[in-house]
């Protein structure tokens, strides 16, 4: 690397994370890794092995062509599709041997069709909408849907599932509400003859907070990576964050009182002081919203970020003297006994740390240990 920027990730962390959970579930629960979004920022390929050898069988991802770089890569593992992906997709899905979600009239004939001539079965899970109001079918429709899909001689029933969309908030009446539902709708299919061996409702934030939604199958995300799905939950179990983000001061100047700092003179020097600037900016992910927002550590201090945050730089107030091009810089981590995390950032860009962790540009290299 010729750049000092660079995400270092913990495969051992990611290993602890999964055992973690694991630990939490009946012995015939499963565990699904979720390493979409190439593993939330931290590489998918490595966090995929790292989940698999630490207990988790299967893995989930959103798109076809992240399902098939993990095939390419020889992963043999189940891979689920978590959304449905469009009908012409359908033969792939078949090549692959993927799970894929359903929902659509147009993909579940599409896709029974591709099996059809592959001569092969292809499992599947039915997605219920039980309030999300994002994709899925609606409890009250799921008997006549899946009535119609009877047919179909080339597609295995196998799992059905649901999303819930406040369980990022311990205790919310509305992931109960969810989940209850989503059982009542299990009770009206049974009786019109349909059984399902994987029934699935939590992600990271219900496993924890409701017991009773962990059911056939857990999918974790965020927490895999050692990061809590909401604020309420920080601390609730002992996960290890996964991700550090570093780089080094790249050059230091003197600037006097009153000068501004970036594009739009956004901030100004209150005294004359020493400026870092660091080698990495929105271009890398580190959103442009943070900008006078944020701050890093410097040779164990914390110190501000000072200045609109440019595409490939942005600039720091340092704290007293004797800093020099090369210094290390860490955005997220630990230095001298301080410590910066994703939800630190989350909090002063005003979003959440998924993405924070997500927005990490594919130019930062990425480097396990």
């Amino acid at each position: 690397m010729i750049r000092p920027t660079r995400v270092e990730v913990s495969r051992e962390a990611v290993r602890a994370n999964v055992a973690l959970f694991r630990s939490l579930l009946d012995p015939g629960t499963e565990l699904m890794a979720v390493v979409k979004s190439d593993g939330y920022g931290h590489g998918d390929l490595e966090v995929t092995r790292a989940a698999l050898a630490a207990g988790a069988s299967r893995l989930g991802v959103a798109l076809v062509e992240e399902a098939e770089k993990l095939r390419e890569a020889g992963v043999d593992a189940p891979i689920h599709l978590l959304f449905e992906p469009p009908p012409a997709s359908a033969p792939r899905v078949v090549e692959l041997g993927l799970i894929p979600t359903v929902y659509t009239d147009e993909f579940v004939r599409e896709l029974d069709r591709a099996a059809g001539r592959s001569g092969v079965s292809v499992p599947v899970h039915v997605k219920l909408d039980t309030g999300m109001h994002r994709v899925g079918i609606d409890t009250g429709q799921a008997v006549r849907r899946l009535s119609g899909w009877r047919g179909l001689r080339h597609l295995e029933m196998e799992g059905i599932y649901t999303h819930l969309a406040n369980a990022s908030k311990p205790g919310d009446p509305y992931s109960r509400l969810q989940l209850e539902r989503f059982l009542a709708c299990l009770e009206d299919l049974e009786r019109a003859g349909f059984a399902f061996a994987v029934r699935h409702a939590a992600a990271s934030g219900a496993a924890l907070d409701l017991p009773e939604s962990r059911l056939d199958l857990v999918r974790l995300g965020i927490s895999m990576y050692g990061l809590y799905p909401g604020p309420g939950f920080r601390g609730a179990v002992g996960l290890t964050p996964a991700l550090e983000l570093k780089t080094a001061l790249c050059h230091v100047f003197r600037a006097a009182r009153g000068e501004g700092i970036s594009y739009g003179l956004t901030w100004r020097m209150p005294e004359d002081g020493w400026v870092g600037v660091i080698p990495m900016g929105y271009g890398d992910g580190l959103m442009r919203r943070l900008s006078n927002r944020m701050e890093v550590l410097v040779g164990g201090r914390r110190c501000r970020q000072v200045g609109t945050i440019c595409m490939d730089l942005c600039m720091v107030l340092l704290e007293g003297d004797g800093y020099s091009p090369g210094d290390e810089v860490v955005i997220i981590g630990e230095q001298g006994g301080q410590r910066i995390d994703a939800d630190d950032l989350a909090e002063w860009a005003e979003t959440i740390n998924y993405e924070v962790v997500c927005m990490l540009g594919k130019r930062v290299p990425r480097v396990y240990h």
